[in-house]
């Protein structure tokens, strides 16, 4: 998360970055120092994380429940991916839902001196997770969805952008920041063994169509709506989500359309920078574009 931070403190002269040193010992635990932390005393501080795999969470813990213990004034967590989010309901008995065991584990993070800690999250897949918080962190729900429109607004076909749900949930999510754009609500019905995404309601013919949703992993469910957006007359079509996530390379079955045909690929696909990984591996190979979340995590620091 680096390369996120620098774009961060970048953006204005009161934010100032500090290093931690990470290291492991011979046993492959973490062994952890905070540099000069005499330094952030009395200081308003946040700590930018990423828990891009299970690996990593409790080394970052650990730092996340040391830092309010060093008399800073406040202590902001800023976690633009909440990775168990999917995870939030049991459909059956025995099913762990996950999202609420780490939402647990934040909510005891120590108290410092100026109150409950802040904790910064962008398009949580489901708003009821808020819930699942304790009174000792207050979670900020942000949303990436004004850099898709900042970014529509520089489109030379602007004025003919149609936006497409891949499913009833997404639209429930999105529909009332994208209201200004006719919408289209796709659905996955079951025919015999198979599941098939239909279009429930709108008309995609003649329009640049980009489909919006929180999060991707493998990519079937969009490339579906691709498919079925494309048959009915779509000029052209994009994606954007805020989590790109992608495991195994999955970002390798979206090609570039290359001015052609929207069955054969996508104009656009906007990801935000809140999964560093992908980022890497995407980084100037279309349609891949990457819109950063630096501008507004710094205006949720400014809080």
């Amino acid at each position: 998360m680096k390369d996120l931070a620098e774009r961060i403190a970048s953006q204005s002269d009161a934010i100032e970055l500090r290093s931690i040193t990470w290291r492991t010992f011979e046993d492959g635990f973490p062994n952890l120092f905070i540099s000069n932390a005499h330094g952030i005393r009395g200081q308003h501080v946040a700590f930018l994380a990423s828990f891009s795999s299970p690996g990593v969470i409790f080394e970052q813990l650990s730092v996340i429940y040391a830092l309010p213990k060093l008399f800073v004034s406040s202590f902001t967590l800023v976690l633009p991916f909440f990775p168990t989010g999917t995870s939030e309901r049991m459909e059956d008995e025995g099913d762990v839902a996950t999202a609420f065991t780490l939402a647990r584990i934040l909510s005891n993070t120590p108290v410092p001196r100026g109150g409950p800690t802040s904790l910064v999250i962008f398009d949580i897949h489901a708003l009821q997770e808020r819930f699942y918080f304790g009174d000792n962190i207050l979670p900020c729900f942000e949303s990436g969805i004004p850099l898709l429109l900042n970014r529509l607004q520089q489109l030379p076909d602007s004025d003919n952008i149609s936006i497409a749900f891949p499913d009833d949930g997404a639209w429930k999510r999105f529909h009332k920041q994208l209201q200004h754009f006719p919408m289209i609500v796709c659905a996955k019905v079951r025919e015999g063994d198979q599941r098939i995404v239909r279009i429930k309601e709108g008309n995609p013919a003649g329009h640049h169509v980009v489909i919006v949703d929180d999060l991707v992993q493998s990519g079937g469910t969009l490339t579906e709506c691709q498919k079925v957006l494309a048959k009915h007359g779509a000029q052209k079509i994009s994606a954007y989500v805020t989590h790109g996530i992608f495991p195994n390379r999955s970002w390798q079955r979206f090609s570039h359309d290359k001015g052609g045909s929207p069955e054969n690929g996508m104009t656009y696909f906007w990801i935000t920078d809140s999964c560093p990984q992908t980022v890497k591996e995407v980084k100037e190979k279309k349609p891949f574009e990457v819109l950063s979340l630096a501008a507004p995590i710094a205006a949720a620091l400014q809080i």
